[in-house]
């Protein structure tokens, strides 16, 4: 096994030329996972609805609801979002739904 970057690694590499697991050679390497392509349902937010109350922001485990500079929340970054739904839970609004994820 080597010590790739995160960034070197693609499609092309197999098992063995990657880390073993639990094991980190280098710190901020999740901003450069693609982890949204595991996704099989996404939120999709309703700006009507939201009344940026935020609830969502601190429990999305992905970090995939920006805040932008003007404090009110963004929209999905499906970069990293998993589908897991737990925003679409919290929202009091039901600004939040999940839909199939057509890729």
């Amino acid at each position: 096994m080597s010590n790739l970057k995160a960034k070197d690694i693609n499609e092309t590499i197999t098992w063995k030329e990657i880390t073993l697991g639990c094991s980190v050679f280098e710190g901020g390497s999740a901003e450069l996972v693609n982890t949204g392509d595991w996704r099989t349902i996404k939120p999709v937010i309703d700006m009507e609805k939201c009344k940026q109350c935020m609830l969502c922001v601190p429990v999305c485990p992905d970090m995939s609801i920006p805040v932008e500079e003007d404090g009110r929340r963004g929209e999905f970054n499906l970069f990293f979002c998993k589908g897991c739904g737990i925003c679409a839970k919290v929202c009091p609004f039901d600004a939040i739904t999940m839909i199939k994820d057509e890729k």
